[in-house]
């Protein structure tokens, strides 16, 4: 055999002693790789993160904790807490609580309404549907229906002169009409910018509640009622009126000079389009759901809410960055006294989260106690978990 064939015959051999090795290995000869560690299901990781919030409130002493998640199916819920601290009687999921400025997306819902039937028109006047509004608080330059939304009017807010009407106790005792808050915000000085940007301030909603009320001929309560809350079969959500509050309603509460005080269902948010409602988490979570799916508005008018794509609100709702989709989360958060929300929902309505809590009992101040700024970042963190 020459020395070129002995070479060539012994690589032969060497490579099919490798593939034979290999193929015995293949079929069982060496040691099976570990299993990947367990996956835990979304909701339950995105769980996680909202129990450690509910605990620390509750340590803190908040009376109750609600949170509801919904992430492609899966549902997952936890009611922590009482009712309220003199009957002490367990909270349940489906209790309603104070949702404060979530309100606002309802009213926007409304409004949009009247645009896709082509009541009103988006860069309409104020005044156009609301003749009084330039006489009541004599803008220094054109408002639209948009700008309201948008919160982009630079309208005063009511809220500290309202504040300044007496105390707190006489305050949320009175029933305030929409004229009577915008009177109040009147008395503060709307200064004229160019280029007015995103400023917040509950009057725009109080002026679009006006508008929904002159064009329907009826409160913003039956409106919101007719408009979302019957077609979705909402159980727990309805506008704060001067009738008895709801069995179910979680009571909320501050201190007043060493005094606790329940606050529940105040006057102050009688027929409120800024921060009347109440609702459970679950209504709330629905709603969303329902608005980001087109099931209440028009897929145009579902854009026409999500616009601007570069600023943080749109009309009548937020936006937050969804770092599993490259996109954003839409929602709002609610702040009033003795109670808090926050509510957020996939671009698709399939990922959600949301919590409303009644806060430890402490002196209410007018710029928040914070508890809600820090909601918002847990909830933003645990949805970005739920991918």
């Amino acid at each position: 055999m020459s020395s070129v064939a002995w070479i060539r015959t012994l690589l032969f051999r060497l490579v099919a002693a490798a593939t034979a090795a290999g193929l015995a290995g293949a079929l069982g000869g060496c040691t099976a790789a570990p299993n990947p560690p367990e996956q835990l299901p979304s909701t339950a990781r995105l769980a996680e993160a909202l129990e450690e919030f509910s605990n620390r409130m509750l340590d803190d002493g908040a009376p109750a904790v609600l949170m509801q998640a919904k992430v492609r199916g899966e549902e997952w819920s936890r009611a922590s807490g009482v009712r309220s601290l003199e009957s002490q009687e367990p909270v349940e999921i489906t209790d309603s609580l104070h949702v404060a400025s979530v309100t606002k997306s309802f009213v926007a819902v409304s409004v949009l309404k009247l645009a896709a039937e082509g009541r009103l028109g988006l860069d309409d006047p104020v005044s156009k549907h609301l003749p009084e509004f330039d006489s009541i608080m004599h803008p220094p330059g054109p408002v639209t229906i948009r700008r309201l939304l948008q919160h982009e009017s630079g309208m005063p807010d009511y809220g500290i002169p309202l504040l300044q009407q007496g105390s707190l106790r006489d305050v949320l005792a009175t029933s305030w009409s929409h004229r009577d808050l915008l009177a109040l915000a009147a008395t503060q000085r709307w200064e004229r910018r160019l280029g007015q940007g995103f400023e917040y301030s509950n009057t725009n909603y109080v002026a679009l509640g006006m508008v929904v009320e002159r064009l329907r001929g009826r409160p913003i309560g039956d409106v919101i009622r007719s408009d979302i809350v019957e077609p979705l079969g909402l159980t727990a959500t309805r506008m704060t009126d001067r009738g008895p509050s709801p069995p179910s309603l979680v009571h909320g509460y501050v201190t007043i000079f060493g005094e606790r005080l329940d606050v529940s269902y105040p006057a102050l948010h009688s027929g409120a389009a800024a921060s009347g409602l109440v609702s459970s988490v679950d209504d709330v979570d629905t709603f969303y759901a329902a608005l980001l799916q087109g099931r209440l508005l028009p897929a145009a008018m579902v854009t026409e809410m999500q616009s601007p794509l570069y600023a943080r609100y749109g009309l009548g709702i937020r936006r937050w960055n969804d770092t599993c989709t490259n996109n954003y989360y839409y929602g709002h958060a609610g702040d009033t006294a003795g109670y808090g929300t926050v509510s957020m929902s996939s671009a698709d309505g399939t990922r959600q989260a949301t919590v409303s809590l009644t806060y430890p009992p402490e002196p209410h101040s007018v710029t928040g106690n914070g508890i809600v700024d820090e909601l918002l970042g847990v909830v933003e963190e645990a949805l970005n978990n739920s991918c």
